[in-house]
């Protein structure tokens, strides 16, 4: 299964995207994975660039992924439902599920109900860049229980 990451804007913190590099290298283990990292839209706090900047991600997902939004308004998984919900795509045949991350002011309407899954990773704030790390380790913690790696422990 293919696990395609979608995002506006660069991890510029070095610590941050060195953490997610190995998480990634981690998890291409199990899955290959793949990274888009879209231009960020200049006025993208207005609606309008939020409508621009929510259709560069609409079409950066192919009809074939599931594509699951990170929003905090979404459903809340433990990291064993996570795997659960992994395995299970895995078991359906699914090719490819994108997860996104939206800019820093939301995503639009139409983006909201185009997307499969809605998953909230906390009901805390995180940064953006953090919660990039956060979900490819999730990710990876998920491939590790479903294998029994001794990584979950």
């Amino acid at each position: 299964m293919r696990l395609h990451f979608i995002w506006p804007g660069k991890t510029r913190n070095a610590q941050l995207r060195a953490l997610f590099e190995d998480y990634l290298k981690r998890l291409s283990h199990f899955a290959r994975c793949e990274t888009t990292e879209l231009r960020m839209t200049p006025g993208g706090d207005t609606r309008a660039g939020i409508d621009r900047e929510s259709q560069r991600i609409s079409d950066a997902l192919s009809d074939d992924d599931i594509s699951v939004l990170l929003d905090p308004e979404g459903k809340e998984w433990s990291s064993e439902e996570l795997a659960r919900q992994v395995q299970e795509w895995e078991n359906r045949g699914i090719k490819s599920v994108a997860f996104v991350v939206g800019g820093p002011d939301g995503v639009s309407q139409e983006l909201l109900s185009q997307v499969n899954k809605r998953w909230s990773l906390s009901r805390l704030t995180l940064t953006h860049e953090m919660a990039r790390v956060l979900l490819v380790e999730q990710l990876y913690r998920a491939y590790a229980i479903i294998h029994r790696l001794p990584y979950v422990k």
